[in-house]
């Protein structure tokens, strides 16, 4: 991190204040910027939308999301209550930061890597199969048999969140091995979101998101870094996706996944000094603005919006996402009606034990058959601890159950949700903590010595 030469202590450029503020501890700042953070966040407002739904002011609850509020411009407006809001304007952007992971890692992350990837890749779509497989067991033939895509989600927050906070010492490669997973399960969710969750499509409307996608894709061919053309595609994208139909987060993902990621050329980033010592020579707005620009343009547009966005969508809209759709009614009715109801049974035991079995089973099988290999000291023990984890499918699961249910079934399904996800998260900790302490993923060190040099223990002895 650069700091500033008159004060090495600095790690901001620019001149300091005449009054200095109380900061944010090192410690608090780090923990904000991980996904345990961001976890925490989403389980407070989970927690508050409980206590909130199921309190004296329940009516305002309800009032609150279904207040409308919209703009209009001449003939043309958009009127959405603010659960929809949430769902379909500020989930984009949350889905928009699941693209950019994505078109990342495959351009220079871990998903360039066929070994590497192959294992959580299968292990991921036995854990979209799977546990749809064992919710249409239990709904096959009825009208709750359209929500097997309920359970076909790893909550990534949740997931690296709970590795972060009380996961085994030493997680990174079990963290990789997760994240590699659940981009992949995400890939397969949306897909089906897109495919099977819409309202019947309007043929115009989507060839108007055609074009758009086609003038993003033209952007990239001809280099254009700057984000503003972008983002202006990017929310004419968002009003015509809404138009036809399909549902409008999809949007999202199509920016995220578009925008150019690779790394910029050398001769690129090697004139950025010459605009900086053009503003150190004469320091006017001008020449600010190219130093600027210069900056800029050393860095994808990718991993510049990601670095925007990215803190919006953990840190607020997830949360306020998770506010507005974990409000769920646990009064004794609603509980005995759960407790019978094959849609909430279904999806429990779909999140835990599909996604174990599918997860594992898969994994397994890639790893036998000598498609892949499990990363650094990885063992079989934490692939299942980290399988029986991968059950908590909160966040997506919530989304198209309210895609998929209608009335009573929403509530049952919320019910699933938050069941499944509860005894998903309490058992796949403690399978990783007992697991973590008798298969460490810590390296050895094999430089340590054996036994400790004859007393005394003195200075130059």
């Amino acid at each position: 991190m650069a700091t500033d030469a008159a004060d090495p202590t600095r790690t901001t450029p620019g001149p300091s204040l005449r009054v200095r503020l109380p900061s944010v501890s090192p410690s608090v700042r780090t923990f904000l910027a991980t996904e345990a953070g961001s976890a925490v966040f989403l389980l407070a407002a989970t927690v508050l939308a409980l206590v909130w739904a199921n309190s004296p002011l329940s009516g305002s609850y309800d009032a609150l999301w279904s207040t409308s509020a919209g703009f209009h411009l001449g003939p043309f407006g958009l009127d959405l209550d603010l659960h929809h809001w949430v769902n379909d304007a500020a989930m984009a952007v949350f889905f928009c930061v699941v693209g950019l992971e994505i078109n990342r890692e495959v351009t220079s992350g871990e998903l360039r890597d066929r070994r590497t990837i192959a294992v959580p890749a299968l292990g991921a779509l036995g854990g979209l199969a799977v546990p749809a497989v064992i919710y249409l067991l239990f709904n096959a033939g009825t009208e709750a048999a359209h929500g097997w895509g309920v359970v076909m989600s790893t909550d990534t927050a949740f997931l690296v969140g709970i590795l972060a906070l009380f996961g085994p010492a030493c997680p990174d490669r079990l963290r990789l091995f997760l994240l590699t997973l659940a981009i992949v399960d995400d890939i397969g969710a949306i897909t089906v979101m897109a495919l099977f969750y819409n309202d019947g499509v309007d043929a115009p409307a989507l060839g108007v998101a055609g074009a758009l996608v086609v003038a993003m894709l033209v952007m990239r061919w001809l280099g254009v870094w700057r984000l503003t053309p972008y983002a202006l595609a990017g929310i004419a994208l968002w009003f015509a996706v809404n138009a036809s139909g399909v549902h409008a987060t999809l949007a999202g993902v199509l920016v995220g996944l578009l925008l150019p990621s690779r790394p910029m050329a050398r001769d690129h980033v090697e004139q950025a000094p010459r605009w900086t010592e053009g503003l150190v020579a004469e320091p006017t707005a001008d020449r600010e603005h190219l130093a600027e620009l210069a900056a800029r343009a050393t860095v994808p547009a990718s991993e510049r919006l990601q670095r925007l966005l990215h803190p919006w969508s953990a840190f607020v809209i997830v949360p306020v996402f998770g506010l507005a759709n974990a409000g769920v009614r646990l009064d004794a009715e609603a509980l005995r009606t759960a407790a019978t109801s094959p849609v909430t049974i279904g999806i429990a035991v779909a999140l835990v034990a599909g996604n174990t079995i599918g997860i594992t089973g898969a994994a397994s099988l890639a790893i036998r058959t000598g498609l892949g290999r499990l990363p650094g000291r990885v063992r079989w023990g934490h692939l299942l601890g980290g399988a029986v984890l991968a059950g908590i499918g909160f966040t997506i699961s919530l989304f198209i159950a309210e895609l998929a249910f209608e009335g009573a079934l929403v509530e049952q399904a919320k019910i699933g949700i938050l069941a499944g996800s509860l005894v998903a998260a309490v058992l796949g900790t403690v399978l990783l903590r007992i697991l973590g302490d008798r298969l460490p993923l810590c390296s050895p060190d094999d430089e340590l010595p054996t036994g400790l040099p004859p007393r005394p223990w003195v200075a130059g002895s």
